[in-house]
């Protein structure tokens, strides 16, 4: 009798034995299968915009555009003429144009890329006085101090290798002439650039001179810039270009005396920074 209890004792035990790693099992076999839940969804990673390292050459111009991998020929109607700007600038004018057009707004590009080259030809027509500036005047004649003769050519004109121009960011939109945009057709389209503009990356570089831009070129209401990728030149420029690396080209030697670096590039429109 002994032995049966004895015997059926060791059958109940295996049997507990045996359904324990069953059940180990089942649960395994359910947590691997299932489907896991991130803890919480990450962030998408933002696109680079810069595909280069922008060096003081490029800063200064110092390339040829129809040449550079990351510039394109402007194409009608966005432009008449043939001019160069950089694709990622290009792509949000484009973006621009399209809405302007939407609203009755028609823009163009009158004026893109200048290199050094370029710069230099419109810059030393006007030292040299080969072309007459302030209402006709011989450059030369009316101001034969440099530093006052500078000072004229420098409220329009840039310097060879400190335009903004040089970066192909910046853009004249339609005309030349403020009065174009404070009047008629020229200042709806002044008026939706103001309010549209910065939604599309742009900027209007030089406003009226005040406490805020007390220095620096005088107002051009057709001058926009491309602020994503402007605004990391411009830091750029602050930090690695200086006076005397402007030369060059008649009258660089006054680039120094007028402070280029502070009060030309670094003075624009304080909300293009």
């Amino acid at each position: 009798m002994r032995f049966y209890i004895f015997f059926f004792a060791l059958i109940a035990l295996s049997s507990c034995a045996e359904n324990k790693p069953q059940a180990v099992t089942v649960a395994q076999e359910t947590v691997t299968n299932a489907t896991p839940v991130p803890a919480s969804t990450p962030a998408p990673v933002p696109e680079m915009l810069l595909d280069t390292t922008f060096t003081v050459d490029y800063i200064m111009g110092k390339f040829e555009p129809a040449t550079h991998p990351d510039f394109t020929e402007i194409n009608p109607p966005y432009s008449d003429e043939k001019r160069y700007l950089r694709k990622d600038v290009l792509a949000a004018f484009i973006k621009m144009y399209e809405a302007a057009k939407a609203d009755g707004i028609n823009l163009k590009v009158e004026s893109a890329t200048r290199n050094f080259a370029n710069q230099k030809r419109i810059w030393e027509a006007k030292w040299t006085g080969k072309r007459l500036i302030e209402g006709g005047k011989d450059a030369t004649k009316a101001w034969p101090n440099p530093k006052d003769r500078a000072m004229t050519i420098l409220k329009w004109s840039s310097m060879p290798g400190t335009s903004r121009h040089h970066w192909g960011t910046d853009i004249d939109i339609n005309e030349f002439e403020n009065d174009y945009f404070e009047s008629g057709k020229g200042l709806k389209v002044y008026e939706w650039l103001l309010a549209n503009g910065a939604q599309f990356g742009f900027c209007q570089v030089y406003t009226p001179k005040d406490a805020t831009r007390p220095t620096g070129y005088n107002e051009e209401k057709w001058h926009w810039t491309y602020m994503p990728i402007s605004q990391q030149i411009t830091q750029l420029a602050k930090q690695n270009l200086r006076d005397e690396m402007i030369s060059g080209f008649a009258g660089s030697e006054v680039a120094t005396e007028v402070g280029m670096v502070k009060n030309f590039i670094l003075g624009i429109n304080q909300e293009c920074l």
